[in-house]
């Protein structure tokens, strides 16, 4: 099943859209979209645990929707993270985006 992948993305792939989005040292972006209960799980756990974010919903600012399916083979697949390093995180749980901050620290 799609949504239960926790893949690494070559951080190569990304630096245009890390730059556009200004993200630096400990910040990522979700990429979510309001209907998907992976994006509220993890909002949820990442919220019980102090760790802060940026959130772009991608069917309401459809520019980052190809960007999602670029580091998703093709999939329109969220939750996916976006860190400062330009690394992507498909659906993570929250303790790979714990452990993904402490190495951006």
């Amino acid at each position: 099943m799609r949504h239960l992948r926790d893949d690494w993305i070559d951080p190569m792939s990304t630096p245009p859209i890390k730059d556009a989005l200004g993200l630096t040292g400990q910040e990522f972006v979700m990429f979510s979209t309001d209907w998907c209960g992976y994006c509220k799980r993890l909002k949820n756990q990442l919220g019980e645990i102090g760790i802060t974010f940026r959130e772009i919903n991608v069917e309401q600012e459809m520019e980052y929707a190809s960007f999602v399916e670029e580091v998703n083979g093709g999939n329109r697949v969220v939750p996916t993270l976006l860190f400062s390093d330009g690394v992507a995180l498909t659906n993570p749980s929250a303790i790979a985006v714990k452990d993904k901050l402490a190495s951006l620290a």
